[in-house]
């Protein structure tokens, strides 16, 4: 390669440079492949779509050409560039008029802008004026005397330019479509320079086959135990009914909901009503994105789609994609390991799907652009996230469906129907009043809504112990708990560190326990798991599960008795879900407690919640539908503080602050860091090594970044643009069988409470 040829990337671990023109034409067909099939389902203006993000696309790195930076390029180094090089494309593209553009080749690396801050640049926003050149210069001065250069090099390196003409109408933007468009050209450029340096492979494209996969969940439907007491096989009518009306029902308006009760096969009764959506609407859809609250409940909904939808000859992981916690990494080397929505199927969580609605984050929105046309399927939207995100959430799942293609479906046994409620709607709505949209049930036989809710009366009933009754320490939540006979026995706490204490404490002890929390990598939990499902089909009484909220919603357990840390309405609902599931034990309990010892923690992030459940009644809790619960709990939520906090994001969206949006649709409020579990696995990325993703989510967990420094936790890997994007190693005692790291957590407290230090 001639030492004058501009490159975009160095060369890195034997790996040849990457030429300029390479690189901006790579971008610019992807991005526009992308935005192409993204506006397939956009009612908007298609073209201009499509052109704003080409535009941005052609100019994204332009300001690569400058020749300190091309200094950089031409050697195997890590050193960043001496001139933000997303300045001079934002240059460029104002001067042509493509102000849109502006806006995507500015995000492109530092995200998605805050209004207030671009104003406050004395008339030249999104421009660099802070950063500075070596000499001292303003890199946006810098780059305004470079601009003629870059533009000439541009040319003779023989990459497009814009056709000097009046650039196309303005979009009908929004933030969520802003997002959309960057995600198009995120996803390109992050793509192709993975995909340069071997971090990232280019998968093969699997067909959707709709038709066929339902026809498959039909089979699967239809072989499953029909039961062998008049009981089961009553329930296992009233199944194979849901099944049939889910799966019929029409195809608008694109929100729906499926309120049918635990134990009533609403899982797959709603898949077929997706798979069927996504066949017949036109044009075909592209993806179905199963949406659950728990990484832990991820792996059995994945094992049962993977029986249930994929063909023969298929490769299952190609088909149903399983996606953990968060993986959205933006450095160079860690790109490979980015969770992306490509697959027919893909299963996420709650704090992955909703995060990325409101991100500002270009990492973090690479794989937005795949949602439109896409169906939805929020399972357990219960626990998906707190009451005052839901405003917000819902003014974007508007635009989705109405402007993007998308579909909908929302489903609990405790469904809170907040969008009923006069305060949830007054926000919604905004100053225009629009109206809110139909909403209905996929099951509108009324029979058999009827037989379902008889299904569920008094399966289970509701308890506290005396108002004026002490909470319980360590040893008092034991004794309480193990009282209680016969078992199996199922106690659900607030904190993976209360867990753990209880946990170990009642071993201790002697009594027969497990414990199930993210304490314990996925690769782990599911081992905990396939141990609770063994004793539960074995009928084994006395022995406790204690657990974080991760096994309340989705796991297809069933206790005799339950007992849960007073947290959410909701929460004290869904562990009935896990208690006398199929009505097989009589006078089943579950007991709503409240906690209290030095070695336990609180979870502040349901303090809102908790004052809500604080004012029913054990008779209330016991009588009133589940869903009328839920929905009176959201709307004390309401007044208990969630209003103001759903008003502040809706207020920031509106104004344009989209880092402010992106901070405060955190679905857990927490800092947390990526953290592996498996030596090997650590090794292996420090060494450079390919390593997959799926490896990375199975043995790895997350851990508040506050606590990395005071752990002196090392990285494995460094991103240089941010450091929540490193991943660190776990080097201490890490327990694969019952505490996870809260074994080296809990040594490591004692050691310190014993008087010793960390140095």
């Amino acid at each position: 390669m001639a030492s004058d040829t501009p490159l975009a990337h160095s060369p890195r671990h034997g790996i040849r440079s990457q030429t300029y023109f390479e690189h901006i034409s790579n971008v610019c067909r992807q991005a526009v492949c992308n935005a192409q099939n993204a506006a397939i389902y956009y009612t908007g203006d298609r073209n201009a779509f499509v052109s704003w993000i080409e535009a941005a696309a052609v100019y994204h790195d332009l300001g690569k050409l400058d020749k300190a930076n091309q200094v950089v390029l031409q050697k195997d180094s890590r050193k960043p560039l001496p001139i933000a090089h997303d300045d001079a494309g934002v240059a460029e593209l104002d001067k042509l008029g493509w102000q849109e553009a502006v806006i995507l080749a500015y995000g492109h690396h530092d995200g998605l802008f805050s209004r207030d801050e671009e104003f406050a640049k004395q008339g030249r926003p999104f421009r660099q004026l802070k950063r500075m050149v070596p000499d001292g210069e303003k890199v946006a001065d810098h780059v305004d005397r470079k601009l003629g250069v870059y533009e000439s090099l541009h040319e003779a390196a023989g990459c497009q330019k814009l056709p000097l003409v009046e650039p196309p109408g303005p979009l009908h933007i929004c933030g969520f479509t802003r997002r959309i468009a960057l995600s198009c050209l995120v996803d390109a450029d992050h793509g192709d320079t993975a995909r340069h340096y071997g971090n990232e492979v280019k998968t093969l494209k699997v067909e959707p086959r709709w038709q066929e996969r339902l026809a498959a969940l039909e089979r699967y439907a239809g072989g499953l135990p029909q039961g062998k007491t008049e009981q089961e096989q009553v329930r296992n009518h009233l199944r194979k009914r849901l099944f049939e009306v889910c799966r019929d029902a029409p195809l608008d308006p694109p929100i729906r909901t499926c309120d049918a009760p635990v134990g009533s096969g609403k899982t797959t009764a709603v898949m077929a009503n997706l798979l069927r959506v996504a066949a017949e609407r036109k044009p075909q859809l592209r993806h179905i994105i199963v949406v659950l609250p728990y990484t832990n409940i991820i792996t059995q909904s994945v094992e049962v789609y993977r029986k249930a939808l994929v063909l023969e000859g298929e490769s299952p992981e190609n088909v149903v994609a399983e996606h953990h916690h968060r993986a959205d990494f933006a450095d160079l080397e860690l790109r490979q390991l980015a969770t992306l929505w490509e697959a027919p199927i893909i299963i996420t969580t709650a704090v992955q799907f909703f995060e990325t609605l409101g991100s500002h984050h270009p990492a973090r929105l690479r794989k937005l652009h795949e949602l439109p046309g896409s169906v939805v399927f929020v399972d357990e939207m219960h626990a998906a996230i707190p009451s005052h995100l839901w405003p917000q959430m819902w003014r974007w799942i508007e635009i989705w469906t109405r402007e993007w293609g998308g579909y909908l479906v929302l489903a609990s046994g405790s469904m809170p129907r907040f969008w009923k409620l006069d305060e949830y709607k007054d926000l919604i709505r905004g100053n225009d009043k629009k109206p809110m949209p139909e909403v209905p049930d996929l099951v509108t036989d009324d029979s058999l809504r009827s037989k379902l809710k008889k299904m569920e009366e008094r399966r289970i009933i509701y308890r506290r112990r005396p108002e004026d009754a002490d909470a319980l320490d360590c040893q008092g939540i034991v004794d309480f708990v193990i009282r209680k006979e016969p078992g199996p026995r199922l106690l659900i706490v607030n904190t993976v560190q209360t867990a753990a204490v209880i946990a170990q404490a009642m071993r201790e002890l002697g009594h027969n326990v497990l414990h199930l929390s993210t304490a314990l990598a996925p690769a782990h939990r599911d081992l905990v798991v396939e141990r609770v499902k063994l004793r539960l089909r074995d009928k084994i009484k006395n022995w406790t599960l204690v657990a974080t909220s991760c096994v309340e919603a989705g796991m297809d357990f069933s206790f005799r008795t339950g007992f849960r840390e007073r947290a959410s309405t909701a929460s004290l609902i869904q562990i009935g879900g896990r208690v006398s599931r199929g009505d097989e034990f009589i006078d089943a309990e579950v007991w709503d407690i409240l906690l209290r010892d030095d070695q336990f923690r609180n979870n502040p992030v349901i303090s809102i919640s908790r004052r809500a459940l604080d004012h029913f009644t054990p008779n209330e809790l016991s009588r009133m539908p589940p869903f009328e619960l839920a929905t009176i709990a959201m709307r004390r939520e309401w007044t208990s503080g969630a209003e103001e906090k759903a008003r502040q994001l809706i207020e920031y969206e509106d104004a344009m602050e989209y880092p402010n949006v992106s901070k405060e649709t955190r679905v857990i409020d927490t800092d947390t860091r990526t953290v592996i579990v498996d030596k090997s696995l650590a090794v292996a990325l420090r060494k450079g090594e390919k390593v997959s993703r799926v490896e990375i989510m199975r043995y790895s967990v997350q851990i508040w970044a506050s606590k990395i420094g005071k752990l002196a936790l090392e990285p494995v890997t460094h991103c240089r643009q941010s450091s929540d994007s490193d991943i660190y190693f776990w080097s201490y005692e890490y327990d694969p069988d019952f505490l996870g790291y809260m074994k080296g957590v809990l040594k490591l407290e004692e050691f310190i409470a014993s008087g010793g230090a960390i140095i």
